[in-house]
């Protein structure tokens, strides 16, 4: 693979979405050849999957069916879409990837960080970020942004309580310790100008190494 995987990770209402778009118009002004995406989707099947995952009304759908169902829709979005990115040499800014998967599913439902870990391995086939942005802001202060944000997509997740938002983050401060090269952490808890800053700031760093 020619270019670089660059993923965008955290918790509900870190603002990641909104920074992604904003560092990527940046990047491209500077003249780097950015493709963005998403997780779970990117594309028409993972997007489908996505819709299945974050209905509100599966409320009944359990946890393996759900890490199993990340995992078929990270295989497919990677075949169709990043893959070939990558293989052009183009820079592939994700909006989550596998460390959703380990916090979510791995840690705060109890599945285990390395069975998660495994079972992503045969969807992936050792397909890793190259660098990842943690944006770290408390469970509850992410949850107050969504209530404030009436534009936002409410999807199955949020729905959850502040407890299960809480051992995601813990979930995350376990998976930075386990790859402290790839995860650069990126203080959320400020405007957004800053936020943005300072991701952009990362990158470029990363990029002109």
């Amino acid at each position: 693979m020619k270019g670089q995987f660059i993923t965008f990770e955290g918790g509900e209402g870190a603002g990641k979405t909104s920074i992604l778009s904003a560092v990527t118009a940046k990047l491209d002004m500077a003249g780097y050849d950015v493709m963005t995406t998403r997780e779970p989707g990117g594309i028409e099947i993972a997007e489908k999957i996505r819709d299945i995952i974050l209905d509100p009304l599966h409320i009944k759908m359990e946890g393996r069916t759900e890490a199993l169902l990340y995992a078929a829709s990270r295989r497919q979005h990677l075949v169709e879409k990043v893959f070939p990115a990558l293989k052009q040499g183009k820079i592939v800014l994700c909006d989550r990837f596998i460390d959703s998967s380990l916090a979510y599913q791995g840690y705060a439902r109890g599945l285990g960080i390395d069975e998660v870990f495994a079972m992503n391995q045969f969807a992936i086939q050792d397909c890793m970020p190259d660098l990842t942005l943690f944006f770290d802001i408390e469970p509850k202060k992410g949850l107050e942004r969504i209530a404030a944000n009436k534009d936002r997509e409410r999807n199955r997740l949020d729905l959850e309580k502040l407890h299960f938002h809480e051992q995601v983050y813990e979930g995350y401060q376990i998976i930075k310790d386990k790859f402290p090269d790839r995860i650069q952490t990126i203080n959320a808890d400020q405007t957004m100008e800053a936020v943005e800053k300072d991701a952009l700031a990362c990158i470029v760093k990363y990029l002109k190494k």
